[in-house]
């Protein structure tokens, strides 16, 4: 870039891809740098802060859905994206504009040369993603940001704020232990490291060993813990497209319909709770309705073809397949599944092809674009093991795409997961 030249999109881009090298470090150093020389805008904003293994995603959606139906200007941030890099950032639904990105990257990147040239480190993506968001949030003058952590929570960027409004803990799993630890205990002190001093923790119901950590960790940092109540959440109806559930008696229906989704919702209703009560937040049981009935979250159970009928879903690691084995229990009827599957290496693939293969009458397999995939043959390989046809493989997932397109049976439906950046890509060939 010449002096003077305003930074593009696409420089944008490039500018947050190439500092990929720069690897995964946990740590809040050089966040706390980066972002105290840009301001700190951080210290000027308000959160909720969502860590978990598994459900941040869908949480923070409906959180942030029911915020903006309620009239509040709400920021969120997620990741990774499915299908565009701008849907990691968005405020009120709609996703940072191409100017706003390149424009807030200028003033990281601005920084991050001073910081090199001093002889601190190069930020992390992560970490250069996040100070952008700050800004970004900061300058569209949010009310509230619904903050999805990256990876574990205590060293993650995102901790980088002070106390939040509500610290949330989704469901814990076994999943990315070289980086968090190898027990549920150890995942629970990672994940519950967002809990801050004088807050309010919203959890879901751990099992005892992890609820004990964080119990602890409530207790140490003065926070009162409001536990989801399964036991007051049923659901009433489930079918592809819309779920009907009751939480402490009130019905709510969901445009997301995955049955799992029931408890994603719960985590909701407990957060805005906590919002009206300790922080005067207005918002009516109508708008509470409106918002978990309007929240999107694609590629969580997303119907992207009717015919012939596709749909795409996150499941990515054990935990996400024994949701989706839930809702194929749940929605499947007569219907024959054919899986598009693609996972990476690092997954514990044989205990997920232990759950899902019983429902699957065959598969189709390719390599994510990632370099952490599995290639396709050895996925085939273990699906042959576990005794599914493989009907066609490719390392190209627009060619089993096409091959699902012209292939494609009456009552059958085709699911693709495995990896998020797999359905991304089936999904952008059915949307353009």
């Amino acid at each position: 870039m010449q002096v003077g030249e305003r930074m593009t999109y696409e420089a944008a881009l490039a500018f947050i891809h190439d500092t990929y090298k720069f690897g995964s470090k946990l740590g809040l150093d050089n966040i706390k740098l980066l972002m105290s020389r840009l301001g700190d805008p951080q210290k000027k904003l308000k959160f909720v802060h969502i860590a978990g293994t598994n459900g941040k995603g869908s949480t923070s959606a409906f959180t942030h859905s029911v915020l903006v139906e309620a009239g509040y200007r709400v920021g969120l941030y997620t990741s990774p994206f499915i299908e565009t890099f701008n849907e990691r950032m968005r405020v009120n639904h709609t996703l940072i504009s191409e100017s706003a990105l390149a424009k807030h990257t200028e003033k990281v990147k601005e920084q991050i040369d001073e910081m090199v040239k001093e002889g601190y480190n190069h930020p992390t993506e992560f970490e250069v993603v996040t100070a952008i968001a700050m800004l970004y949030f900061l300058d569209e003058a949010c009310d509230v940001v619904v903050l999805e952590v990256g990876l574990g929570g205590r060293l993650d960027a995102t901790n980088v704020i002070d106390t939040p409004l509500v610290s949330v803990i989704t469901p814990l799993a076994l999943d990315h232990i070289e980086y968090l630890g190898d027990t549920i205990e150890l995942i629970a002190y990672e994940k519950s490291g967002i809990i801050k001093s004088n807050g309010t923790t919203v959890s879901y119901p751990q099992m005892e060993s992890a609820l004990s950590v964080i119990s602890e960790k409530c207790q140490n940092e003065n926070n009162d813990l409001v536990i989801t109540d399964l036991n007051q959440l049923a659901i009433t109806k489930s079918t592809f497209g819309a779920l009907e559930m009751t939480y402490k008696g009130q019905p709510y229906s969901l445009s997301l319909f995955a049955p799992y989704q029931a408890q994603n919702a719960a985590m909701a209703i407990e957060i805005i709770d906590v919002l009206k009560r300790k922080y005067g937040f207005s918002i009516s049981e109508v708008q509470l309705s409106e918002g978990l009935r309007k929240a999107k979250w694609i590629g969580r159970l997303e119907i992207i073809s009717s015919d012939p009928f596709v749909i795409i879903d996150g499941a990515h690691n054990l935990h996400g397949i024994l949701g989706l084995v839930e809702s194929l229990k749940m929605l499947k009827g007569d219907l024959d599944v054919v899986g598009i599957v693609g996972i990476l290496k690092d997954k514990d693939v044989l205990g997920m092809l232990d759950e899902i293969t019983p429902y699957l009458k065959g598969v189709v397999t390719t390599k994510p674009d990632n370099p952490r995939a599995l290639n396709e043959s050895a996925l085939s390989d273990a699906f042959r093991e576990h005794g599914t046809p493989v009907l066609y493989e490719n390392e190209s997932i627009k060619a089993c795409v096409d091959w699902v397109l012209e292939h494609a049976k009456p009552n059958t439906l085709y699911l693709g997961f495995g990896s998020l950046y797999m359905i991304g890509e089936i999904r952008s060939k059915f949307h353009h």
